[in-house]
């Protein structure tokens, strides 16, 4: 039997981006060649389209085949001078100042650079020092469930009551770490988002929850030295039949696992909340769950594929066009390749959320 514990959940939520905007017209200008010759590239490998359309992912992505850029519309890259750490600043800022809250008030900061400004040490340190924090900090990384895992950690560690008030960071800079000469920069993007946990009244914060580790997808992406950042992006020749053949049960085994946890069913969810780093992956999701794809929200043409930001992105907007309301029961699912997939479901509470930028 569950055990019945305290309510926590979200009291705030805040997002942060790059003050550059590149759309495709970018692309087409700097690398005319490889646009052209895109089918033969990487982004092409990735997301194929001699795929049969018998499953829901396939069916859903078949539209997109035909554009080179696979849906992508526009993504927030950094620009000159700005860094991992700068993006986790302003968005750390947004979020106290959301929650009323100043960084003394925080007992813990939970850290997800994606990646980090410096190879092998994280950013917690770093950030903890850029906003005057006295108290723990630390980093956690999987990937693109960074956010629902720390989200997960975060609810934990106040439930057993060894914190009250926890701030987790997460950004992600893929730019960084991908080659423009090779097609799969086209669907990276950067940004970043924080968001504060506390105790909640009863009922509301998080019901249950469902993660899980995605060992089958080990053979997918991959990091190697190179580029200016010092590491660079790949993928093998296997990794879109594996993220085909993978991304259904994770989806299934996590969504389902945890409306069990929460004592809900699936179809009792009034939004849904996925990452969707790509175009379609919002509408697989619905069509895979059998629920009507206008209770998700995907911000991929705004921002394209930005990694462990994704959902709690997503969320934000979800929230501030109002697609959500206090009393909602909402399903957050992430997944990430060569790390975890996530699920969490909440009762939606008066959530405070930080100014979008431009």
């Amino acid at each position: 039997m569950k055990t019945k514990m305290e309510s926590v959940g979200l009291k705030s939520l805040a997002v942060s981006f790059p003050a550059q905007v590149r759309t495709n017209d970018y692309f087409r200008l700097h690398c005319h060649d490889l646009v052209a010759d895109a089918e033969r590239k990487t982004l092409a490998r990735v997301w194929r389209k001699d795929v049969a359309p018998t499953d829901a992912f396939a069916q859903e992505m078949l539209p997109y085949t035909s554009d080179p850029f696979r849906g992508t519309v526009e993504r927030r890259v950094l620009a000159k001078g700005e860094t991992a750490l700068s993006l986790e600043v302003r968005a750390a800022r947004e979020a106290l100042a959301a929650a009323r809250m100043s960084p003394g008030d925080v007992d813990l900061m939970i850290v997800c650079s994606f990646l980090p400004d410096q190879p092998g040490v994280g950013n917690s340190a770093f950030l903890a020092r850029a906003l005057g924090m006295k108290r723990a900090a630390w980093n956690m990384e999987t990937a693109c469930s960074s956010a629902l895992v720390a989200f997960q950690t975060a609810c934990g560690l106040v439930q057993a009551g060894q914190y009250e008030n926890v701030l987790v960071v997460v950004s992600c800079t893929y730019s960084r770490v991908a080659d423009e000469s090779d097609t799969l920069a086209w669907f990276l993007g950067d940004g970043a988002t924080a968001f504060v946990v506390s105790k909640a009244p009863p009922g509301e914060g998080l019901l249950g929850l469902h993660t899980v580790h995605t060992a089958d997808t080990c053979d997918t992406f991959y990091y190697r030295p190179g580029g200016d950042f010092g590491v660079q992006i790949h993928c093998t020749p296997a990794t879109g039949k594996i993220l085909h053949e993978t991304a259904e049960p994770y989806l299934r085994e996590c969504c389902e696992g945890a409306a069990r946890d929460a004592g809900v069913k699936v179809r009792d969810v009034d939004f849904f909340v996925f990452n969707t780093p790509t175009a379609w992956n919002h509408a697989f999701a619905a069509r895979a769950l059998g629920i009507d794809p206008s209770r998700t929200i995907s911000t991929y043409p705004r921002y394209g594929n930005i990694g462990p930001a994704l959902v709690p992105v997503n969320l934000f907007h979800a929230a501030a066009e109002r697609k959500i309301a206090r009393g909602d029961l909402v399903m957050l699912y992430a997944i990430g390749s060569v790390s975890s997939a996530s699920a969490a479901v909440v009762r939606w509470g008066d959530v405070a959320l930080g100014n979008l930028e431009p």
